[in-house]
């Protein structure tokens, strides 16, 4: 595998975006989108079948040299690129669940289909960049490029509050950003290159206590906005219920993770980790106590949510906060199981999105109070939205399960958090199976309401002309058909694999993890220790 792999890999959405712009309304642009996916999705694969995962460096690095077009000399800084297994989990993550949010959109998005499909392209592009950047600069770039697409995406095609939505989501998430671009260029002229790397370094050997923790902060500010942490998450709620489905499938399956993983790959190993332990452990037991509240209070709001994605919205609030606080552990436990937490909310989370866009499409509702008993009526869709609320709530044999088991040992086992920390946020475990499995014995049992239909005997009903009786025959046409039954199964898989298979991907992430943890002088003496043993043997 070449150095250009990654360049591929961005370069297909990217040119599939611009191209998408320009053709004909109708059927085409959504066809042409899924190809391009697909074809990135190849790309993907073929990097994956070529990597080695018993290397924790970054693989496929793209240098260009100076005085190429890709050189920013002003800044010493290039279009540097290089990718670990954590990022390459991330990409693989965005390459499944973007042709299946394009599928879902086929029904629902019948207006300025061209540019849909190009701004989702154009995501796909912004999102990949940022887990493949290897320039901090770079890094900035991607992250706020995401912004603009899931602008227009919740701002044109959203629900009837989009442009509220949309605009509160620019708002919160560029008035944090703006103080992570402070941060990323003190750093850069301060270490006279912006390479990821050399920037980590300076960091850890070269800037004073104080000044890594105001870079910290500066950091923090943008990427607790993305995850988003408890307090600044009230942009999510709003976004996730205006968004179309498949903005709400890639905005909780990917977009958010740009935070988590921000703070994974820059934040912890420039703010927080020296030599002897860490930089500032009040800020980490601080940040660790937000993320408790995020699990507690996500968890008890969405417990009264009457609307169904309003729902799910807070229940992600719910599940960052497992996931920062794995990060926030600092141990090997508990940051792979944030990277894994990262992966299963990516999967389950869309899924419900899909599953729920599929009963919008059909019934135009998602208050609870319109919608009983979908099970007699939609069994196929039943089946899955049941599987799905079982992988969200952590059932052992599943993917959330070990998510939510690392990340809570993680805190226990920490030196930084404690017991206190663990035992707080396992309630939030207990919580997430009451208002997933509340929300289920509502929409997916009991008496068949859904509108159009009402109760037998409910003459009060608006509009009741004939009493409806369950019969048990029903038009199969209510039910999911093949193209989203093709949708579902595919992430009911994934599902599966995780949570009977984790080790692979536990293992695959180890080496990285244990590398952001380390300091560049710890790296550079195991770098040299390495070099030794070949030398010793030659000698003997």
């Amino acid at each position: 595998m070449t150095s250009s792999a990654i360049p591929l890999l961005l370069s297909i959405p990217a040119v599939g975006a611009i191209v998408g712009a320009f053709l004909p309304q109708g059927s085409l642009p959504r066809i042409w989108a899924l190809l391009v996916s697909l074809a990135t999705g190849a790309v993907a694969l073929w990097m994956t079948a070529g990597f080695d995962f018993h290397n924790s460096a970054a693989q496929y690095l793209f240098h260009p040299a100076e005085g190429s077009a890709f050189y920013l000399p002003a800044l010493n800084a290039s279009l540097s690129f290089g990718v670990t297994s954590i990022g390459l989990w991330l990409i693989l993550l965005t390459v499944l669940l973007m042709p299946l949010a394009i599928l879902s959109s086929y029904e629902s998005i019948k207006e300025r289909e061209k540019e849909y499909y190009a701004w989702l392209l154009g995501l796909m592009t912004a999102m990949m960049g940022v887990f493949v950047a290897y320039d901090v600069l770079l890094f900035y770039v991607f992250f706020e490029l995401t912004l603009i697409p899931m602008f227009f995406i919740i701002g044109i095609w959203g629900g009837p509050d989009r442009r509220k939505a949309a605009v509160k989501f620019f708002l919160f998430t560029f008035a944090g950003s703006v103080f992570t671009l402070a941060a990323v260029t003190y750093l850069g002229l301060r270490a006279g290159t912006f390479d990821l790397g050399q920037v980590i370094h300076f960091a850890q050997s070269s800037l004073t206590q104080t000044e890594r923790w105001w870079v910290l902060l500066g950091l923090l500010a943008g990427f607790a906005v993305k995850v988003p942490l408890f307090p600044v998450h009230t942009w999510l709620p709003l976004a996730h219920t205006e968004a179309p489905t498949a903005g709400s499938v890639i905005l909780a399956g990917v977009l958010l993770k740009l935070g988590t993983f921000g703070l994974l790959q820059v934040a912890l190993p420039i703010g927080m980790i020296f030599d002897g332990g860490v930089a500032f452990p009040g800020l980490i037991k601080f940040i660790g106590a937000l993320c408790v509240i995020g699990i507690i209070y996500g968890a008890l709001v969405a417990w009264v949510q009457q609307d169904i994605k309003k729902l799910v919205a807070y229940s992600s609030v719910s599940h960052l906060g497992f996931c920062v606080l794995g990060l926030v552990a600092l141990t090997d436990i508990g940051m792979q199981g944030s990277v894994l937490y990262m992966i299963n909310h990516g999967l389950s989370t869309g899924a419900l999105f899909l599953c729920i866009g599929m009963i919008y499409d059909r019934y135009h509702t998602r208050d609870i109070n319109q919608l009983s008993g979908l099970a007699k009526i939609m069994p196929k869709l039943a089946f899955f939205f049941i599987f799905f609320t079982m992988s969200s709530i952590g059932l052992p044999g599943l993917n959330g399960f070990w998510s939510e088991f690392l990340t809570i040992l993680g805190a226990f086992t920490s030196p930084n958090l404690g017991i206190v920390y663990g035992a707080f946020a396992a309630t939030g475990v207990v919580l997430g199976a009451v208002y997933m499995l509340h929300m289920c014995a509502r929409v997916i049992w009991g008496p068949l309401k859904v509108p159009g239909h009402h109760e037998a005997g409910d003459t009060s009903a608006p509009g009741h002309e004939t009493p409806h009786h369950d019969t048990g025959h029903h038009d199969s046409k209510t039910d999911i058909g093949t193209r989203e039954i093709a949708i579902l199964v595919p992430i009911a898989v994934a599902v599966i694999l995780l949570g009977v298979m984790p080790s692979g991907m536990m293992n695959s992430i180890l080496g990285p993890v244990q590398d952001l943890r380390m300091t560049s002088s710890e790296k550079q003496a195991r770098n040299a220790s390495q070099l030794e043993v070949p030398k010793l043997a030659a000698a003997e």
